[in-house]
C-alpha cells in the first residue's frame, strides 16, 4: 500500500512545519499559553488566511475537503511545535458538529466564520458525573413555546472560556444514560443565563465549567435531528481522536529526536551518555513504541478515507489506535524525562510541556484502558 503524501498534502504539511520552525518557538508558545485568551489571535488569523481552517471542510461550504488525511498532517506539524490556538476545538469539534448537522442554515451562518477566522466555537459535552461517558448527561432541554429552556453544567469546555458559539448536549428524552433523547444545540456564549469559569488544565490549554440556568434557545439552534445527538457526537468525536493521535505522533517524534540530541550531548563520567548500550536499547523502545503508534494511524486515517470499510471495522482501528497512542505516549513521555535527568520536569524545559499534552491527548474522550474494554466489547458483540 502507497502511504506517500499527495503533492498538496506535502505542500500543506511543509508549510505547518514552517510555520512551527520560524514563528512558534517554545518561549513563544508559553506566551500565548499564558495569555488571557490562551492563545494568539493573531497566529489564529494567520491560520486562515493560509487556508488551514478550512481543510476538513468540504467544497461546498468553501472549504479544501482534505479528509482524515489532510487533518492528520496538519496535526502532526502542529503537534511537534505544541501549538496551542484551538484547532481542534474550534474547526473540528464544533466545526464537525455544524459540517454534520444536516441544517443548512446553520452551516451557512456559521462555517464561513470559521474558515475566515472570525467566530470561535466549542463544544460542551462533559458532565461532573459522566466521566468518559458522553451518554451521561443530566443537563436537560424542556420545550417552550416555540422553542427550548437549557438547565445543567458543561465541565472542562475546551476554548470554552473564549468561544463566541457553543454547542451543547441536553437531555430532551429518556433517562441519564441512555444514548436516545440527547439533543445538541447552538447558544451564544453571552447569553443570558451563560455563566463561564475559566480553567488552565496541566498542559496550558485554557478550558471553561459552563453552567446553564434557564437558557433560551429557539428551535432552529437545533444542531441535527432532535434526540438523536448521540450518533452525531459519536462520529465527530471519532475523527477528532484521529486528530488528537495526530497530535500526539508528532509529540512522540519531537520528544524522541529531542532525547537523541540531549544523549549525544551530555556527558557522565566523562563520556556522552549517548554510547551507554542500556540507554540504546532505551531510545530504540521509544522508536519503536512511535513507529506502532504511527503505523496504527495512517491504518485508521486510510479506513476512514475509504468510504467502501465496513463502519465497524473502522471503529476498531479507531479504537485499537487511541490505546496504542496512549501507551506508547506514557512510554516515550516517561523515558525522555527519564533521561533528561532533574532538568525533564522542570517548566524552564519543554520536555515536560510535551509530556503532559501526551497525558491530556490520552484522557480526550477516554484513555487507554477505557478505549481497550470499548474494542473488546466491539469485538465480542
Amino acid at each position: 500500500m502507497n502511504f506517500d503524501f499527495s503533492e498538496e498534502q506535502q505542500m500543506l504539511k511543509d508549510s505547518v512545519a514552517r510555520f512551527v520552525q520560524d514563528e512558534y518557538d517554545f518561549e513563544t508558545r508559553r506566551q500565548h499559553a499564558d495569555s488571557a485568551d490562551g492563545f494568539s489571535r493573531e497566529n489564529w488569523k494567520t491560520f486562515a488566511d493560509l487556508g488551514w481552517l478550512s481543510i476538513p471542510f468540504s467544497e461546498a461550504h468553501g472549504g479544501f475537503d482534505g479528509g482524515a488525511a489532510g487533518t492528520m498532517v496538519v496535526m502532526e506539524e502542529l503537534g511537534k511545535g505544541l501549538v496551542v490556538e484551538p484547532f481542534v476545538a474550534t474547526v473540528l469539534m464544533f466545526g464537525g458538529l455544524l459540517s454534520k448537522s444536516g441544517n443548512a442554515a446553520l452551516q451557512d451562518a456559521h462555517i464561513g466564520q470559521i474558515i475566515e477566522g472570525n467566530l470561535q466555537g466549542a463544544f460542551g459535552y462533559l458532565e461532573r458525573q459522566s466521566r468518559f461517558e458522553m451518554a451521561d448527561v443530566k443537563t436537560s432541554a424542556t420545550a417552550q413555546g416555540d422553542g427550548f429552556v437549557i438547565n445543567g453544567e458543561k465541565t472542562l469546555v475546551a476554548n470554552g472560556a473564549v468561544a463566541d458559539k457553543i454547542i451543547v448536549s441536553a437531555r430532551t428524552a429518556g433517562e441519564q444514560s441512555d444514548e436516545q433523547g440527547i439533543s445538541l444545540f447552538l447558544i451564544d456564549a453571552n447569553a443570558e443565563g451563560v455563566e463561564r469559569t475559566s480553567v488552565r488544565l496541566m498542559d496550558g490549554q485554557l478550558v471553561a465549567n459552563i453552567k446553564l440556568t434557564n437558557v433560551s434557545v429557539a428551535a432552529d439552534q437545533l444542531v441535527g435531528e432532535l434526540g438523536q445527538g448521540f450518533g452525531l457526537m459519536k462520529a465527530v468525536t471519532n475523527e477528532v481522536m484521529v486528530a488528537l493521535c495526530g497530535e500526539a505522533l508528532g509529540i512522540m517524534q519531537k520528544l524522541n529526536a529531542t532525547t537523541v540530541e540531549y544523549a549525544k550531548t551530555r556527558e557522565q563520567f566523562g563520556v556522552k551518555i549517548g554510547s551507554f548500550q542500556a540507554l540504546q536499547h532505551r531510545m530504540v523502545d521509544m522508536f519503536m513504541a512511535c513507529e506502532q503508534a504511527k503505523s496504527l494511524l495512517y491504518r485508521a486515517v486510510c479506513s476512514m478515507d475509504d468510504g467502501a470499510q465496513d463502519a465497524v471495522e473502522v471503529e476498531k482501528n479507531i479504537l485499537a489506535l487511541k490505546v496504542m497512542v496512549g501507551r506508547s505516549g506514557k512510554l516515550i513521555g516517561g523515558e525522555a524525562i527519564q533521561m533528561h535527568g532533574g532538568m525533564g520536569i522542570t517548566d524552564e524545559l519543554d520536555v515536560g510541556h510535551y509530556a503532559k499534552r501526551l497525558m491530556m491527548i490520552n484522557t480526550t474522550f477516554g484513555d487507554a484502558d477505557y478505549q481497550q474494554q470499548k474494542f473488546a466489547a466491539l469485538s465480542n458483540a
